[in-house]
């Protein structure tokens, strides 16, 4: 597999269950020689079927005879699509099939299958009934690369973006023609094209140091030098995951669609290429668990860790380091909107810590928009950390002078423009779940 001549799946969703997987029905029954027959159908299996490699490895959760019916008596299996003999050569066709697959808004050229198990040949990974903690380390791995996925669809789309609107010529500035001998001035004047421009250039490279950040936290928490150090990278990296994936693909399907409206008409046109990126940034909002559920595991799960070990553990870094940006005039603006933001944070979690206990509506009402507030204070801390690094490389006479100026610019776009979105946040969680939660079902329906 690592030799990219076998390919793999992770087989989790059932037609009549995704987030809740205590209600999957595929059984593994035990053969007596320590394997399992698997039987059931899964759906939304990426890559489950197709002749790019020669065999495929499925993962697949499934129940054995007896197991309680909750998520706490799932097991995981690794099905073969062709058996491996003792030699390593590959023997008969294991008895799973592709039923279908599915027509999709977008990622064409990825086959989505729904997967039929027929008795199919299996063995156990890991302990009986726990196989949903052993999904789960390869789904915390997959949901920051789908953060990263966010990340770099916003990236390719906004650097097309970049180049339509260097190249195409439409209107004059506001403040008079730059190109007075042109018939129109490029695209590039007009401050709402700059806005989404800016804000493009603000996320993406902020999202890119956050997800570097947490790629390192990753090493850390195997590799620091302490049990301490190891504790503070594991706890990071477990509070950040859920922010990356749901903060880092709502904004890259943002920057997507805004990307594509730079480009006007031209960007609803299939032979742009602009729309793919659109319908190919939607599904990463969905899946390795939608961005809601992303949202309540951040606040229903992780805030509360541990005595909230993790969430002291990230304000007490962008405290820190607050504190040392404050102290260095260049800084000081910058950290300064970096505290208030971090503020709000803290006051969200307090407004939780209150709220929550008397009425859990309130903690899945404000859930999302808590998600995106740390992902602005995040943000802001990698921002913080790029603003102090090219402030002393400008004044040390080093590195690209245009570069550093450049990210200085974009700091503090972020700071005028992004980080103030943190106050209304806060306000929304604040508001609780009383309208949120009132109407019946059916006052929703059509007049």
């Amino acid at each position: 597999m690592v030799s990219g001549k076998w390919g793999g799946t992770m087989n989790l969703t059932e037609p009549q269950c995704g987030t809740d997987l205590g209600l999957i029905r595929t059984r593994a029954e035990p053969q007596g020689d320590g394997s399992y027959a698997i039987t059931g159908t899964k759906i939304f299996i990426s890559s489950g079927e197709h002749d790019l490699t020669e065999n495929i490895i499925h993962l697949v959760l499934a129940k054995t005879p007896g197991a309680p019916e909750s998520s706490k008596g799932i097991s995981l299996f690794v099905v073969p699509k062709f058996m491996v003999e003792d030699d390593g050569s590959l023997g008969a066709r294991n008895a799973v099939t592709c039923g279908s697959i599915e027509h999709k808004m977008g990622i064409h050229a990825n086959s989505t299958c729904v997967m039929n198990y027929d008795g199919a040949i299996g063995w156990l990974v890991g302990e009986e009934m726990k196989g949903l903690a052993a999904m789960f380390i390869m789904m915390n791995a997959a949901r920051l690369g789908v953060g990263l996925q966010g990340l770099a669809v916003a990236e390719v789309a906004y650097q097309n973006a970049v180049q339509y609107a260097q190249d195409r010529r439409q209107g004059r500035a506001l403040t008079g023609p730059k190109e007075p001998s042109e018939k129109a001035d490029p695209l590039f004047v007009h401050p709402d094209i700059r806005r989404m421009l800016m804000e493009a250039k603000a996320l993406t490279e902020g999202l890119r140091a956050l997800c570097l950040w947490a790629a390192l936290q990753v090493d850390l928490e195997h590799a620091a030098a302490t049990d301490e150090e190891k504790q503070l990278a594991a706890d990071l990296v477990g509070l950040l995951t859920p922010v990356i994936k749901g903060y880092g693909t709502d904004k890259g399907y943002d920057i997507a669609t805004n990307a594509q409206q730079v480009y006007g008409g031209h960007g609803y046109i299939a032979e742009w290429g602009m729309e793919q990126y659109v319908r190919d940034a939607r599904i990463a909002m969905i899946y390795e668990g939608t961005n809601g559920v992303q949202a309540m595991d951040l606040v229903g799960r992780k805030l509360a860790q541990n005595g909230g070990r993790a969430v002291q553990a990230l304000f007490k870094v962008v405290t820190d380091e607050v504190a040392a940006g404050k102290a260095d005039p260049a800084t000081a603006d910058f950290a300064a909107r970096l505290e208030k933001a971090n503020g709000e944070l803290q006051q969200a979690t307090l407004w939780f810590l209150q709220n929550g206990m008397k009425n859990p509506d309130n903690v899945g009402a404000g859930a999302h928009s808590y998600m995106h507030l740390m992902g602005i204070v995040a943000l802001g801390l990698m921002w913080l950390r790029m603003v102090t690094a090219a402030t002393k490389l400008k004044a040390a006479g080093e590195g690209d002078a245009a570069f550093l100026d450049a990210k200085l610019v974009t700091a503090r776009y972020f700071a005028e423009r992004i980080m103030p979105e943190a106050g209304a946040l806060r306000r929304k969680i604040e508001a609780g779940a009383e309208a949120l939660m009132a109407l019946p079902p059916e006052m929703f329906e059509a007049a």
